[in-house]
């Protein structure tokens, strides 16, 4: 009885975890741009306190960091617009060049696919009597029409509406909603600390987000110096998107370098084409093998493979935001679990924040 008493626990968790997940999938329109008020929220809260430890209200913090965010995404937006111009631009050679690279490697499969047929013919004719695969289309890439872009634009607007009334009024309210957790996750006794608890994952997470955004910041400027040298037009831009990409751990760098991939058959002949996105892979091991861990090592260390599930689950369920948020996510439940696993951990390092 107490076995089936189990498997029934089980199978109530298993289907409350899907409907959730189904539930988080239906409403991203809502939930993407929300959960990523919250980390930036969650990013920004040393400014806010910076802000109320001086004496001013907390709406100013909250202001300060809701149009520092606006500004930075606007920035962003402009800077990224003559890329994406350049790219459009580029399309028509880059998809030549490529058909060319396509076309010699089919000519070589070509080569090794008769040179098969001819083995297997003499070993046995009559099993090699079916016609060979057809070769793929050779369409263009379709690109967006203006009439696509502004029938999109409504949702990106309230995404973006909802983004920034959620971030505001996360900043403003921080306090409020931290006590409010704690009176109904704790008993009288242990509400004052796993509000601190609560308190503690933010400032480990805004730590920790700090201090890859200085790293990537430096990759970034580094990236952009190494394109410059190489001859790669609006160099400092793509330094920008290398800075962005790359906290998206994993993917962010391997689609950047498929990227640059195109970019260096554009602009380059020959060898050189394969420049920018090589150096960009050597900038890039070097950040992850070496600066990464010796800078955020010694204050928060995740397992790879979490790390990776988090990522591909936060891609597949919100694709690019859920992408970015599922890390800072996964380090704020970690943080927090950890502090209510361990109740002494607090009383003891109580300057570890």
């Amino acid at each position: 009885m107490d076995k089936t008493e189990r498997l029934a626990q089980l199978s109530v968790i298993a289907l409350a975890t899907v409907a959730v997940v189904a539930a988080m999938h239906l409403g991203e329109a809502i939930l993407a741009p929300l959960t990523l008020a919250l980390v930036a929220g969650v990013v920004l809260s040393p400014l806010s306190d910076f802000w109320e430890h001086r004496g001013y209200s907390p709406v100013w913090g909250a202001l300060v960091g809701l149009v520092a965010t606006l500004v930075v995404i606007g920035t962003l937006i402009l800077a990224f617009h003559p890329v994406i111009a350049r790219l459009v631009e580029q399309a028509p050679k880059v998809w030549s060049d490529m058909q060319e690279v396509v076309r010699g490697l089919r000519g070589l499969l070509r080569g090794l696919s008769d040179v098969t047929e001819s083995v297997a013919d003499a070993i046995a004719p009559e099993a090699n009597a079916a016609p060979s695969v057809a070769a793929a289309a050779e369409d263009g890439v379709a690109i967006p029409s203006v009439a696509d872009a502004l029938m999109a634009a409504p949702a990106i607007l309230s995404q973006v509406l909802v983004f920034a009334g959620s971030l505001f009024v996360f900043l403003l309210t921080r306090s409020e909603i931290y006590s409010w957790v704690s009176l109904r996750l704790s008993n009288a006794g242990g509400r004052a600390e796993l509000a601190h608890r609560l308190r503690l994952a933010e400032r480990n997470v805004s730590r920790y987000f700090s201090t890859i955004t200085l790293i990537n910041a430096g990759l970034g400027a580094i990236t952009a110096a190494v394109l410059q040298v190489l001859g790669l037009p609006d160099a400092m831009i793509w330094g920008v998107v290398a800075f962005i990409v790359n906290f998206v751990v994993y993917l962010g760098p391997a689609v950047f370098i498929t990227v640059l991939l195109f970019v260096g058959v554009a602009e380059f002949d020959g060898i050189l084409s394969l420049a920018p996105a090589a150096s960009f892979l050597i900038l890039n091991a070097i950040e992850g093998q070496f600066v990464t861990p010796a800078l955020v090592g010694r204050h928060m260390s995740v397992n790879p493979l979490l790390v990776f599930l988090a990522l591909i689950f936060g891609l597949w369920l919100w694709g690019p935001i859920g992408g970015i948020v599922a890390i800072p996510m996964l380090l704020w439940v970690l943080v927090l679990n950890d502090a209510i696993a361990e109740p002494r951990a607090v009383s003891d390092q109580p300057g570890s924040a």
